[in-house]
């Protein structure tokens, strides 16, 4: 084998190496991104999620279809509600959150 021969067979040997490691590291960081977005996938655990994110406001009572989050009960103020709203949104797998909410008077 030539010298020549040797550096290609080399050359070839470690760019296969690369992209070996490059799509494994792909392949790692796409399954680390997926575990840290994972959302809860039934209505189930949607509700628990957004039960436990609202705990604060007993007076709100939460169901879920299809990841739309429905919130009715008395609130206090706007405020609240609005604050209420917001948290429910931010649950992974909450596709929309309509409000039935009402002010108390």
């Amino acid at each position: 084998m030539t010298q020549t021969q040797l550096i290609a067979r080399l050359l070839v040997a470690a760019s296969l190496t690369t992209a070996s490691a490059f799509a494994f590291a792909q392949q790692e960081a796409a399954m680390a991104s997926a575990a840290k977005t994972s959302a809860p996938t039934n209505d189930a655990a949607i509700t628990t999620k957004v039960k436990s994110t609202l705990a604060d406001h007993k007076e709100i009572a939460v169901t879920t279809n299809d990841g739309v989050v429905v919130l009715t009960g008395t609130v206090a103020n706007a405020d609240a509600g609005s604050k209420a709203i917001q948290l429910a949104s931010a649950v992974p797998g909450v596709k929309e959150v309509k409000s039935e909410l009402t002010v108390a008077k």
